[in-house]
Parts: C-alpha cells; structure tokens; sequence
C-alpha cells in the first residue's frame, strides 16, 4: 500500500490535514462523522495510476483542527471548495459516505460548475431514519455521557476485552473496527465538541434533519452512483432503493451482506465499481 504522507494547509486560521496523490482528473473522497483520510487509504494505491486523488480530514476530525464554530454542511463544503482552490483544482469526481455524502450533495447545490460526477456511499440527507445511537447525540446531556464513556479508563478497558477476544478468534467486521477507531478519537474534549456539532449539525432525536430530496425534482444533471451495504445498521438501504425510484436514471451498486461501510467490507469491488463508473461517464 502507498505510503499515506499528509499535508496540511491553514483555512481560516485553522489547519486542515490531507492527502494529495496522484495525477489525471481529480477524485474528491470525503470521510463520514468519527471518520478520517484513513478510511479511503486502500483506494490510493487502486486509484492513483491515472487519478489525482485527494483525501482530507474535514474540520473536527482526524489531523485537522477541531476549533469551536460551525460545522454545517454548507461550512464543510465551503472548505472544500477553498481546499481545491487551493490546490489549483477546478472540477472534480465527489466521492462521499455516509456525511461526507451529504456534504458531497450540498457541495454540488453550491458549486455545481465544480462538479463532474457524485458518488454517494451509504449516504446521509436521503431519509428520515438514522441509528439511535447517532440521534442520542443530540440529548441534553450527550456531552456529559459521552465524556465518561469516551474516556480513557473506559477505551482502554473495552479495547483489552476486544484483544482477548482477538486471541481466541473473534475479528471484528469492517463496521465494529471503523465505529471503534472513530469512538476513540473522542478521548479528548475538544474532539467531542466537534463530535456533537457536527451530528447536531444534520441530525435531532427524530432522525435526519435535513434531506436533499427537496433539490432531487427527479433529476440529477450530473452522473451519479449510489453505493450501499444490504445490512446497513447505521442508515437503511432501503433510502437507496428510494432514490432509485426518484432518480431511475443514477446508477445503484448494492453489496449485498455488507454494513455501514462496503467500500472497507469489499475494497476491490468498490475501487472496481468506482473506476467503472468513472471512466464510462467520461466516454460518454
């Protein structure tokens, strides 16, 4: 696998950490809440033959800052168009899950002259329904909660339960390891911070708060995949189906068995699918 070497840039007085590899036309690739660059990592190596690929930490997460402020979807996707600006980037392929997907979208209604094609990866904004764990975040209370259950007493102790579970033949899924390297990013307070903001961000004790169906009008004048696990416990497939339907004409890539995360559950196919996509929407 590639040697992962990020850089960092300073936007808005804040330093954002990245990756930039690669050259040819440009894929965007941003992570979900609790995620990084780190999730896409494997894609490098498939990718960036004959794509320039950029993967950031969004504000909040990962390498980058965690300053207190906005974490909307239109802030994040303000910073990546200033990320591409600053990196001399006009259009790109948007490859987003699950938040990232939802930062993908607005990013398109905001700078849709930017835009080439939109991958959607087991995304947020096309439903109602999100796990309860994701909608408790946005209790009275969840910062207090989440200080004594994201500690380091406490990670410690479940992440020894889960090596001697390792030791005699348990291995965690892709979702349980992606969900627990997320979770133990939340050790510090400002982490959590950031955590709780964003979620609050697109999400309330009902569910999802903001859907882009009311920009879909039954078409999208873009190309544009939807990626997602048949088993998804964090967002149900069944939004993907339903965007099917909308928009019959977005191509769907259902993983069947997979969670949360299918481009971590099956990277090959993913990175197959991806590419395919990619290099039939420019030849047409």
């Amino acid at each position: 696998m590639a040697r992962m070497t990020p850089d960092t840039v300073v936007l808005h007085g804040h330093e954002l950490s990245y990756v930039d590899s690669g050259a040819g036309p440009v894929v965007l690739f941003i992570h979900g809440i609790l995620g990084s660059q780190q999730q896409w990592a494997h894609l490098v190596d498939k990718m960036d033959d004959d794509h320039r690929v950029v993967l950031p930490d969004l504000f909040g997460h990962g390498e980058s800052a965690k300053p207190p402020g906005d974490y909307s979807l239109s802030a994040h996707a303000a910073t990546m168009r200033d990320l591409l600006d600053h990196l001399g980037i006009d259009r790109v392929t948007l490859v987003g899950h699950s938040l990232g997907g939802g930062i993908a979208m607005q990013f398109f209604y905001l700078f849709p002259e930017r835009v080439d094609r939109l991958v959607l990866v087991s995304s947020g904004g096309l439903g109602r329904e999100v796990n309860l764990a994701l909608r408790s975040a946005t209790l009275p209370g969840a910062a207090q909660v989440l200080s004594v259950v994201a500690s380091a007493p406490v990670l410690s102790r479940v992440d020894a339960l889960g090596r001697g579970a390792s030791r005699i033949g348990w291995r965690p899924g892709a979702d349980i390891g992606a969900i627990w390297r997320g979770f133990s990013s939340l050790g510090d307070a400002e982490s959590r911070r950031a955590f709780l903001a964003t979620t609050r961000a697109v999400i309330d004790i009902g569910g999802q708060s903001i859907s882009a169906h009311d920009h879909l009008e039954g078409s999208l004048p873009i190309p544009t995949l939807i990626v997602w696990g048949t088993k998804d416990r964090m967002i149900p497939v069944a939004h993907a189906r339903s965007v099917q339907r909308e928009l019959p004409d977005c191509q769907v890539e259902l993983f069947e068995g997979a969670g949360h995360f299918p481009h971590l559950e099956d990277p090959d196919r993913f990175a197959r699918v991806l590419r395919e996509f990619i290099a039939a929407r420019a030849a047409s």
